[in-house]
């Protein structure tokens, strides 16, 4: 017995060293992934703060002054005044929906059997069979 104890205990140290080697190779591999990410990440904020610069370059005043001024016969832009504007008063605001039937409440389907408007005859207003006229 004691002898195959100390096979299956040599076994189960066997799986558990190759299963350590698996997982450390597993890990090595993840932290070599999440390097290469946060490389990648550094160079995509780099990236955005030279645009971010170049934005605000490309925006400033005197320079937006300049292109209207240059291209004033073909795209006719004129500085904003307060006339261009409209009152509140003038705006078309939309109308409100229309509210729709509550649910639950009841639909005349058949109208006033009186006055025959109804669309439909209910079983005590149809004529009987015997009393049909003949063609």
């Amino acid at each position: 017995m004691r002898p195959f104890l100390f096979i299956l205990s040599a076994m189960v140290l066997m799986s558990l060293a190759f299963w350590a080697y698996r997982e450390n190779y597993a890990t090595q591999r993840a932290l070599k992934d999440v390097s290469n990410l946060n490389r990648e990440i550094a160079g995509l904020r780099e990236s955005l703060s030279q645009q971010r610069a170049e934005w605000a370059y490309l925006n400033r005043p005197a320079r937006l002054r300049d292109l209207v001024a240059l291209n004033f016969d073909s795209l006719g832009l004129l500085p904003m005044e307060s006339g261009q504007f409209s009152r509140i008063d003038q705006v078309a605001f939309p109308l409100p929906p229309i509210a729709a039937p509550e649910l639950g409440s009841p639909i005349e389907t058949m109208g006033d059997v009186e006055s025959g408007a109804g669309a439909f005859e209910t079983p005590a207003d149809a004529p009987a069979k015997g009393s049909e006229e003949p063609l």
